[in-house]
C-alpha cells in the first residue's frame, strides 16, 4: 500500500494548474469543441489503463474534469501526483 501525502507534500508536488478537493486532485480542461474534450478524455483513459491507477473523468461541452484519489489509502498518494504529471505531459496542456 502507497502512504498517503501530508498537505504540504500535496501543494508542493502537484502540477501547477492541479489542486485539490478533499481526498482528490483535479484540473478541469478547455476545449475549442466537443470532440476534442472527447478525444482528450480517450487519451487519459489510455494513461490510466497503461498505470493501472484510474480517474473520475467528466466531459462537458467544452471541458473535461479528470480526479484521482487512491480509494484503497483513502486519500492522496503519489501515484495520484504521476498520475496528474503524466497527464500533464501528455495533454499538451503543460504550463
Amino acid at each position: 500500500m502507497a502512504e498517503l501525502l501530508s498537505d504540504e507534500e500535496i501543494e508542493t508536488q502537484l502540477p501547477e494548474e492541479w489542486h485539490r478537493e478533499g481526498d482528490e486532485v483535479v484540473r478541469t480542461y478547455e476545449f475549442d469543441d466537443y470532440l476534442r474534450g472527447v478525444n482528450f478524455a480517450q487519451l487519459v483513459g489510455e494513461i490510466a489503463e497503461a498505470e493501472f491507477h484510474h480517474p473520475e473523468i467528466r466531459i462537458g461541452y467544452k471541458e473535461v474534469e479528470v480526479r484521482f484519489t487512491s480509494h484503497e489509502e483513502g486519500g492522496i498518494t503519489d501515484q495520484d501526483v504521476h498520475m496528474a504529471e503524466l497527464v500533464e505531459s501528455e495533454s499538451g496542456h503543460e504550463e
